[in-house]
């Protein structure tokens, strides 16, 4: 009883001092934002308008959605490199199912890529929780394997926009209260995160699994159930994503998806997301997936190489963290 009164009095204390350095953080990400985007601003007279941020929008949509589930991986000190390829196979396994039944009710298809997203996020729970697979081991593994099957699948061919429906295009491109279905779908997502996360015991113990893996141990926290759901859920959003992936650009090739974990991993990391585990929110990947797209976009309109926007994304990872080593090592002598 003492033992548990101690672990759980250890993992406040330690959630207290992360939760702080986590506020810190996304008041710096906040300050950055509004820096560049007023030297954005006076440098293009295309970046301060409506139309302009609504295609930083879009285009940070998908990273927000796929990025929820990649926060609640590394919170828990692991790492889901294969949410790129699940993105791929779904949406490739979506789109020749709808070119050959073109008729096909297009609103199930968005059951059917979250089905999807359930099994191969679960295999790598499995891998994971249950097989004591290194994440990063694991997942990587599985990256490659569901990019394979993409090629066996699709024998090589693409999904071109002209067999697809156009009701399944609406399904992103629909506006609902003048904003388009791809923004409402991240938001529902993140707010659903956000709530998860704060109000349920399962958020709670992401969180307490990440902070202190042995004092959790000690609370009786279940640890191989936790990873495991925790792995399901960042394969049921990628498997969510990869509709609206399809639906969006109207099209899927063998190389759809590919890169984009490295998206979603600085989403989380700029954003606030302690490589180190317990620490993170959803409103931190928010504010990082905004920083990346006003970066991505002010390249676009400046006619700067996009190739950059790689660079510029590795430099922020490194930076962030090297940031949280320093905290957490600052926080380990006091």
């Amino acid at each position: 009883m003492e033992d548990n009164a101690n672990a759980k009095k250890q993992m406040n204390n330690t959630n207290k001092l992360i939760t702080a350095f986590g506020t810190w953080r996304e008041l710096g990400i906040v300050i950055v934002i509004i820096v560049l985007t007023i030297a954005i601003s006076l440098r293009s007279d295309a970046f301060l308008n409506i139309e302009n941020f609504e295609d930083i929008l879009l285009a940070i949509s998908l990273t927000i959605i796929v990025a929820c589930g990649q926060m609640m991986v590394i919170i828990i000190r692991g790492i889901d490199l294969s949410v790129s390829s699940i993105v791929g196979l779904v949406g490739m396994l979506v789109g020749l199912f709808i070119r050959d039944k073109f008729e096909f009710p297009m609103g199930v298809t968005l059951l059917m890529g979250i089905g999807l997203g359930i099994l191969l996020g679960s295999f790598n729970g499995v891998l994971t929780a249950f097989a004591k697979l290194p994440s990063m081991i694991a997942t990587l593994a599985t990256m490659s394997i569901y990019r394979g099957m993409v090629v066996v699948f699709s024998k090589g061919e693409w999904v071109n926009t002209y067999r697809i429906a156009s009701t399944f295009l609406e399904l992103t491109r629909m506006k609902i209260l003048g904003v388009r279905a791809l923004i409402w779908y991240a938001v529902l997502v993140a707010v659903g995160a956000a709530l998860m996360l704060k109000y349920t015991r399962l958020g709670r113990q992401i969180y307490a699994l990440g902070s202190n893996p042995a004092a959790a141990d000690v609370a009786g926290i279940p640890k191989n159930k936790v990873t495991f759901l925790v792995y399901l859920i960042s394969g049921t959003l990628a498997g969510f994503a990869a509709v609206l992936w399809a639906s969006r650009y109207g099209s899927v090739t063998n190389e759809t998806g590919v890169g984009f974990e490295l998206q979603t991993i600085a989403a989380c990391v700029v954003g606030g997301v302690s490589v180190l585990g317990g620490s993170g929110s959803v409103f931190g990947v928010v504010l990082g997936s905004w920083l990346l797209g006003i970066i991505g976009n002010a390249l676009t309109i400046s006619n700067i190489n996009p190739f950059w926007r790689l660079t510029i994304n590795g430099v922020l990872i490194l930076f962030a963290v090297i940031v949280d080593t320093a905290i957490y090592r600052r926080l380990g002598k006091e």
